[in-house]
């Protein structure tokens, strides 16, 4: 996926990348157009020097569990473990004081470093916990980004959205766009390895992306693998719907 240049900057030679193991040295993303990454590792200035060499970036947010490691971590605002992350527990996003915590606090942090926009995690928490609560927890915190004006990337999160939808609700309200993990690939826990996505999965998942895309989302893809007739199938499949993807070969979304 080479870029065309423009104005006399050195294209960057992929589109899109996620790496949200890298806590220093943004220079080592260059080769990426639009990145991923953990925004509170870096500052404004690097990431500002970062953008004006042609990048955009979007910063991870996670408000549907919580992170051990975090400097914020509250296991009473969670739910219950979170199966295959260790760190990481659910969030109850029903809880007024973990929503104030996202809107009033990490969402202005994480602005004042210059992000393009959003890239917002587990709100597969609401396939969990399906209630009434937690979709509006969800919806409160969703469109306090929507509101800053930024991009804003569903990363999973479907039942959520199509919930949300169902009840009324504009999917422009809460995103600008959707990041799909494994619609063609698959993590196989059990034999800590990487597969090819189940054939009922594949189709549900790439239902729900172009549903959403042809109302007007923009859509990326996130794939797990190093087959590579799997990535020739998913480059194929990305060019010929106008879609954005990112092939890791780490499920830590490291680099190099």
């Amino acid at each position: 996926m080479l870029l065309a240049s423009s104005c006399g900057k050195v294209p960057a030679q992929y589109d899109y990348g996620v790496f949200l193991s890298v806590t220093e040295d943004l220079e080592l993303l260059q080769d990426y157009k639009t990145v991923v990454i953990d925004a509170q590792f870096f500052s404004a200035k690097e990431i500002s020097e970062f953008k004006a060499s042609g990048h955009e970036v979007f910063s991870y947010i996670n408000i549907g569990s919580l992170e051990n490691w975090r400097d914020y971590y509250d296991e009473d605002l969670t739910l219950d473990e979170y199966e295959n992350w260790e760190e990481e527990r659910w969030a109850d996003v029903s809880r007024e004081e973990w929503q104030e915590f996202i809107t009033d606090e990490l969402i202005p942090e994480l602005l004042d470093k210059d992000i393009d926009g959003f890239f917002v995690d587990n709100c597969d928490v609401y396939y969990h916990y399906p209630t009434e609560d937690i979709m509006v927890g969800l919806t409160v915190m969703m469109k306090a980004m929507v509101d800053t004006g930024k991009k804003v990337l569903i990363n999973g999160g479907d039942t959520y959205l199509d919930a949300y939808c169902r009840s009324g609700g504009k999917w422009s309200d809460v995103i600008t766009g959707i990041n799909q993990e494994t619609v063609f690939s698959a993590i196989l826990w059990d034999e800590d390895r990487f597969g090819t996505a189940d054939p009922e999965d594949h189709e549900y998942f790439t239902d729900y992306i172009e549903r959403y895309a042809e109302q007007g989302a923009d859509i990326y893809l996130l794939e797990y693998t190093t087959d590579e007739n799997l990535i020739k199938e998913i480059d194929a499949y990305c060019k010929e719907k106008g879609f954005t993807y990112y092939v890791s070969d780490s499920l830590e979304l490291t680099f190099g």
